[in-house]
């Protein structure tokens, strides 16, 4: 079996055996395929396509070139989380020490933002002393002492992926649908967890633009669960618009603390529930007190802190502030009818909460706290959002960014349910 032999198979169309994938994927990882051959293949897949077969094995090959983790010393069920990122998206923090509050246990492996879609890790990387990087039994500890743990996957887990993920980046094949479920779903069940619920973006934020694009996404992940032998659902939900009012670290972190302390944004606090729900039924867990509740009394909130503690973080210090700010205001009196999600994102990006190459730092205090959301009465002259930079050259190029993204009108422009779909295993 050579590389050529199975970049010819899938350019022409064909099926590839699960012995070819099997043998590709190894190579690969071992440095036997070159990763221009790699490339080849790759592009081949988002021309023309994988079955579900073929997904399956490349999925279960790039688990099997490395670790797969092992929660079965813990007493109750592990749920995870995962979103395919959006603007504003800081749900994992208040998500993770909800479910821990009523049941489950959480091992979330998460990862950093690139282009204009924020990163978790980057996020809790604002609290002073917090570490992303564990180890095995780091993490059983922390989830032992809190319930929940967010960090980094470690090099030993699905090394094919973070190698072949690279590749696809600088190669124009990050859309592949084929690609994108199985870098998803190879660390997810490398990862370990019993259960699994996906939290699938739709919008110009997010990396499905439309409904039917993000449904397939969906179904394809979750049947990759569920022949896995993970109990998978899938949520769509909206990212046409920013979720929430904060967008950057340490102001996502700083709403996230809101919504732990019984308020926050609306549609935070709205999604946050729905998924704890989804998480706690999937695991088969039957709550002591409902999410919302756990919010409600302050349990969240004391795992959320037992969390941060665990992992080095001071729940109690202060964040850090960009040193200079920007008020955008409305340019008339009427609803804000529309606010685009990816130019709020890009404008976060180009402020400095981002980042153009992984090994790129970003500036923890950068961002947009938004004043208004679409539907929202503004008067001429009002603050719509404020940026957040380190320098104030940064400023203009943001301000290019929003440049149409917002519109004042008679009433709102049609948006996308909060929740569009919910997708289960057939």
């Amino acid at each position: 079996m050579d590389a050529i032999e199975v970049i010819r198979a899938k350019r022409d169309r064909g099926e590839l055996s699960t012995a070819q994938i099997d043998w590709v994927i190894d190579a690969y990882t071992g440095g036997a395929v070159a990763d221009e051959q790699m490339s080849a293949l790759a592009m081949a897949i988002l021309l023309n396509g994988m079955n579900r077969r073929e997904i399956a094995d490349w999925t279960q090959a790039m688990i099997r070139s490395g670790e797969r983790m092992d929660w079965s010393l813990l007493d109750r069920p592990t749920a995870d989380k995962h979103s395919t990122g959006g603007v504003g998206d800081k749900i994992t923090l208040p998500l993770a020490p909800v479910v821990a509050a009523c049941g489950a246990y959480v091992p979330q492996l998460s990862g950093r933002g690139l282009g204009h879609t924020g990163g978790t890790l980057d996020k809790l990387e604002s609290i002073p002393g917090w570490r992303a990087s564990l180890s095995n039994d780091e993490m059983l500890g922390v989830l032992r002492a809190a319930g929940a743990v967010v960090c980094a996957a470690g090099s030993g887990l699905a090394p094919a992926d973070k190698k072949l993920y690279a590749l696809r980046d600088v190669t124009g094949t990050v859309e592949s649908i084929p690609l994108i479920a199985s870098s998803i779903m190879s660390k997810k069940i490398a990862e370990g967890t019993g259960s699994l619920v996906l939290d699938v973006k739709v919008g110009s934020g997010a990396f499905m633009k439309t409904v039917p694009a993000a449904r397939e996404l969906a179904e394809t992940m979750v049947a990759l669960g569920t022949d896995a032998g993970v109990r998978t659902v899938a949520l769509l939900t909206a990212m046409d618009r920013p979720l929430g009012r904060a967008v950057g670290n340490a102001l996502e972190v700083e709403e996230s603390v809101e919504v732990l302390s019984g308020g926050g944004p609306a549609d935070v606090v709205e999604l946050t529930v729905r998924l704890a729900r989804e998480m706690l039924a999937a695991a088969g867990v039957s709550p002591g007190k409902d999410p919302a509740k756990a919010l409600e009394d302050g349990s969240a909130m004391d795992a959320w802190r037992r969390m941060i503690s665990a992992q080095g973080g001071d729940p109690d210090a202060v964040l850090p502030r960009a040193a200079e700010t920007l008020t955008v205001q409305a340019p008339s009196s009427g609803v804000l009818a529309r606010l685009d999600a990816y130019a709020v994102g890009l404008a976060a990006w180009r402020l400095g909460a981002g980042r153009a190459r992984k090994e790129d730092p970003v500036s923890f205090g950068a961002g947009i706290v938004l004043h208004a959301k679409p539907g929202d009465l503004v008067r001429d002259g009002q603050p719509l959002m404020t940026l957040h930079a380190d320098e104030t050259s940064r400023f203009d190029r943001a301000l290019e960014a929003l440049e149409g993204a917002y519109a004042v009108g008679p009433a709102a422009e049609e948006h996308l349910p909060l929740v569009i779909d919910r997708v289960t295993a057939p």
